[in-house]
């Protein structure tokens, strides 16, 4: 009864969905207030539905419901509590209806904290993220139905993916999907913009926090999931260029040139239709990347490969939605007034050449990873694009976005002069470079590449504690300092502190693959490896080979590691779970292999990685994410609209 619940609870959040889009768009347009006042109790109503039906879903799992063909195939009963819940969205049925999820709880959102904004404003935004969730809801309905029942009920389901059995499962997936779907929310306001014709500063000043909310969730969900892949495959490695990592990091790039557009467009009224653009692209690259992990064109270890229709149901939406926003953007862009005027050197210039190399790097990106995928469905061969292809085009273009970061945080609006910039940054940039050039030698063998990146990393730390030093001391009272102003330069810090991790790990990390037998020991990074043993240890659902690793320096005992090769009862398929000793400057990474030989004196093959610097990587992604959080935190996007403002909004006088 309870799958039949949840499936009607669709149906009905569908017309809910359709009358919401229909109702609030069409009432915004021609300025029917009673139309407008349902734009919020339909979101929340839309939610409330999304909502049951997900419960509904979870507790199918969490009851071992086998006759729920979704629930058979990615769950059994000994999977354990927490993975039940989270299985809800270990396959591809479960992870659309988290989509939905998080796209009804953006709508949520909209509804409760923008009651300061146009009521028409919020009307068309939600009317449009209305009209999103019907395609979404078709999708789910017609192609991907959780609630299927089965004729011939199995005693016991299939198992959760082995791999996805991890604490991982429980945060990374509904933290990306919360920014991968957030980049609705920027799409969505620059649509009702367009159909507004109001393309001002204060429309940007609306988009702007919701824009830097769905970064935030996307630039800690890419963290979890570089973390994750780091401990749970035994590779060793944090990124992998993955066609679906990818899938991920285009949005978050375009996202990044979003949300620093939106600034100027809002301070200076500049840059609008590119605003535009970038907000269409970024939701668009989130559409893209659904199409990849659930079209069955890519094999990824994070792809749904599933039936080819569902990537004609979603290749059909993507037209819709980026021909329809491209024609909308066409009819309009042309009454688009130009806001003021900037010098060439100038903190704008600086702010869109950034920006232009993001999306060249996005593009750079978006190449690699559909080049194959193009060759191959023109049956002109099998071609892959690795990490040399995309290390040899992205890190060029990122290199000269941390310099001009910094002279764009630097230059005054308008118009600066290159001498006035030179004499504030001259003393950073020799300090940067004796500092880059030094720290080399101190970490091993010194590299031309380490020591631009190092010299990179001062320049933005030391820039950024300047500036904070000079507000200080400058200002009479700098706790009134706008918070954007601590936020940015988190930010910005948290990418050095993130760059220093690559950087490092890249230069100077040690790896051995071995032979080893009980009392054998291997020398790695410094550290000596010594295998003890290796016993068997049951869990609730495999048994797993554990090994006894003694790490330890110059003779003085760290600790013991206990990596794990873990057989599943339903699959019996292999899983390494890594053993890594963490601290502030390495890891020290340990993966047990497979049993070489049986006998009175087995080996196994055991991985052994020192790898300075790494879990910078993932700090500097907090980092990035707090700054992020606390620029949104800014008292301006909370302030009341004007009458005047709302008069105008209501009226749609051209921008």
């Amino acid at each position: 009864m309870i799958p039949e619940l949840g499936h009607f609870a669709l149906i009905l959040a569908l017309f809910v969905a359709l009358a919401l889009g229909t109702l609030s768009v069409v009432g915004g347009q021609q300025g029917r207030a009673d139309w407008m006042a349902l734009a919020r109790p339909g979101a929340q109503a839309l939610w409330l539905l999304t909502a049951f039906s997900f419960g509904c879903l979870t507790y199918a799992f969490f009851t071992n419901d086998f006759s729920v063909s979704y629930v058979a195939q990615h769950s059994n009963s000994q999977l354990p509590d927490i993975y039940r819940i989270a299985g809800v969205w270990g396959g591809h049925e479960g992870s659309l209806l988290l989509w939905l999820m998080m796209l009804c709880t953006w709508m949520m959102a909209v509804s409760i904290f923008s009651r300061q904004l146009p009521e028409v404003m919020v009307s068309r935004v939600l009317g449009i993220l209305g009209l999103v969730a019907v395609g979404f809801l078709l999708f789910m309905l017609i192609t991907s139905n959780p609630f299927l029942r089965l004729s011939d009920i199995p005693t016991d389901g299939r198992d959760l993916n082995p791999l996805l059995q991890d604490p991982g499962l429980v945060f990374h997936p509904p933290m990306l999907y919360m920014g991968y779907v957030g980049m609705s929310v920027p799409f969505a306001f620059a649509i009702a913009a367009l159909l507004n014709g109001r393309l001002d500063a204060a429309w940007a000043r609306w988009s702007r926090p919701w824009a830097t909310a769905a970064w935030i969730c996307l630039t800690i969900g890419i963290a979890m999931g570089s973390w994750w892949a780091y401990y749970e495959l035994g590779w060793g490695g944090w990124w992998f260029w993955d066609p679906v990592e990818n899938a991920s990091f285009l949005p978050w790039l375009v996202g990044t040139a979003l949300i620093h557009s939106l600034a100027v467009t809002e301070k200076r009224g500049l840059f609008r239709n590119w605003t535009i653009i970038l907000a269409i692209t970024a939701f668009s690259l989130s559409l893209l990347g659904t199409f990849l992990v659930r079209s069955g064109v890519l094999t990824s270890v994070h792809a749904f490969a599933t039936d080819p229709r569902r990537g004609v149901f979603i290749l059909l939406f993507l037209s819709v939605v980026v021909g329809g926003s491209l024609t909308l953007f066409a009819m309009r862009a042309s009454k688009v007034r130009s806001g003021g005027a900037f010098a060439l050197v100038s903190r704008e210039t600086f702010l869109l050449v950034n920006n232009v190399l993001l999306a060249t790097a996005a593009a750079a990106v978006l190449l690699g990873t559909l080049y194959p995928l193009i060759v191959d469905a023109l049956n002109l061969g099998k071609l892959s694009v690795g990490p040399p292809y995309f290390n040899s085009v992205f890190v060029p273009i990122m290199l000269p976005v941390l310099l001009f970061m910094v002279i764009g945080s630097y230059a005054r609006w308008k118009n600066d002069s290159v001498a006035e910039l030179t004499k504030k940054l001259r003393p950073v940039a020799i300090v940067s470079v004796l500092l880059g050039c030094t720290a080399p030698f101190f970490a091993g063998e010194w590299s031309p590449l380490v020591a631009l990146s190092l010299t990179l990393v001062f320049w933005i730390v030391l820039a950024s504690m300047l500036q904070i030093y000079r507000q200080i001391k400058d200002t009479v009272n700098w706790r009134s300092t706008p918070v954007s102003f601590w936020g940015m330069h988190v930010a910005h810090i948290g990418i050095a502190v993130c760059v220093v991790g690559i950087t490092m790990v890249k230069g100077y990390e040690t790896e051995k693959d071995v032979r080893m037998a009980v009392g054998d020991t291997v020398e790695v990074g410094g550290y000596n490896f010594r295998l003890t043993g290796i016993r068997s240890e049951p869990g609730p659902n495999y048994t797993a080979e554990v090994g006894d690793v003694v790490l330890s320096r110059k003779g003085q005992i760290l600790r013991t590691l206990h990596p794990e090769k873990r057989t599943y009862f339903s699959s019996t398929m292999p899983m390494t779970e890594t053993a890594i000793d963490s601290n502030l400057v390495r890891d020290v990474y340990v993966a047990l292999g497979e049993r070489l030989e049986d006998g009175a004196s087995p080996a196994w093959a055991i991985r052994v990685y020192c790898k300075p610097f790494v879990t910078w990587i993932w700090v500097g992604g907090l980092m990035m994410a707090l700054g992020g959080a606390i620029a949104a935190l800014d008292r301006r996007y909370r302030k009341k609209v004007t009458s005047n403002a709302g008069a105008v909004g209501a009226k749609g006088v051209a921008a």
